[in-house]
């Protein structure tokens, strides 16, 4: 046990688990304040369609990492580490517990596990001229030159996952060598953290699709067509957009399908999603898992976690 690494709380799970609010208990019972770990909650804008915490879900406990970056901009794992690392550092400066929350597992494994990028750079005429082909041609026909070119990182994106598509694309037109090859020769380093990362789930599948069912529909009763309407009409080819809840409201605002169509393929959609991020994160070391439907509600699941952080390293620093 190494007490000169930095503690660090991870809450990790798919979405509609109750992630955000299991973190804001444990921020406010260990004295810590929370890092995003979600790769759309980070854009401005589609406050409801990504579900970024509200202020009266944050409960006064500082967030970071949320809502800091206009859409459209690229932003990659490599800066997420970077960015997430340097908060990290600052809170355990000012004596406070980091709890890192989201459903990302690519940003959070990077994280946890140190990995330390090549610097492949970018080049904005390149992304530009990509994201031109992807509204004149479509996402499917990226998605195949990416197929062509690296096979390994296509067959891990979905193909509307178009930030993610042309990333891969300009890697390798920059460099010459395809993205599977940078992150095999992405090295780890140590982590400089004794982390305890407490993984959601729940053993009923039906359960947690059924909440995800729910949610759809109480985003929709906030606000969450309009929200994406807005960014629709704006224009333009924008990265938050990518997010479950945008492209899937498209067909509507076309006047090509019904408002309850479209709502039932973001359920869809988010299902599917979850079971992807679950796929994640069992592949995870060292994650605890947590079966949402054996509790009634939130305070249980605290309880447990506060018993397997008891038993974790993160103990032997002074938290409660």
């Amino acid at each position: 046990m190494d007490k000169s690494k930095i503690p660090l709380l991870v809450i990790a799970g798919p979405t509609a688990s109750g992630k955000t609010a299991l973190a804001v208990e444990m921020a406010k019972y260990y004295g810590g304040e929370v890092v995003s770990g979600d790769s759309m909650q980070i854009y401005r804008g589609l406050n409801i369609a990504t579900a970024k915490p509200t202020p009266e879900e944050m409960k006064g406990i500082p967030h970071h990492l949320i809502d800091f970056l206009d859409p459209g901009t690229p932003f990659s794992v490599a800066d997420y580490v970077r960015m997430a690392a340097g908060i990290i550092r600052e809170i355990h400066a000012r004596g406070k517990l980091p709890v890192v929350c989201g459903g990302t597992g690519l940003y959070i494994s990077s994280l946890v596990d140190n990995i330390i990028f090549d610097d492949t750079g970018s080049d904005k005429k390149i992304r530009s001229r990509l994201e031109e082909e992807a509204e004149r041609c479509g996402n499917r026909a990226l998605w195949e030159k990416l197929m062509e070119i690296d096979p390994e990182t296509a067959e891990k994106v979905h193909e509307n996952n178009l930030p993610r598509v042309i990333r891969a694309l300009e890697v390798y037109e920059l460099t010459g060598v395809r993205l599977s090859e940078h992150k095999a020769n992405s090295r780890r380093e140590e982590s400089p953290y004794n982390s305890c990362i407490i993984g959601l789930d729940a053993e009923n599948r039906q359960f947690l699709y059924d909440r995800i069912d729910r949610r759809v529909d109480i985003m929709a009763e906030k606000g969450m067509v309009e929200e994406c309407r807005e960014v629709y009409e704006r224009g333009g080819l924008s990265t938050a957009a990518q997010a479950i809840g945008y492209k899937e409201l498209i067909p509507y605002f076309e006047g090509r399908a019904e408002l309850s169509e479209c709502l039932e393929k973001i359920k869809l959609e988010t299902r599917h999603y979850a079971k992807r991020q679950l796929t994640w994160f069992r592949r995870v070391d060292k994650i605890s898992w947590v079966k949402i439907d054996k509790f009634d509600d939130l305070k249980k699941i605290a309880e447990n976690v506060k018993n397997i952080v008891a038993k974790s390293e993160i103990m032997c620093y002074n938290i409660k």
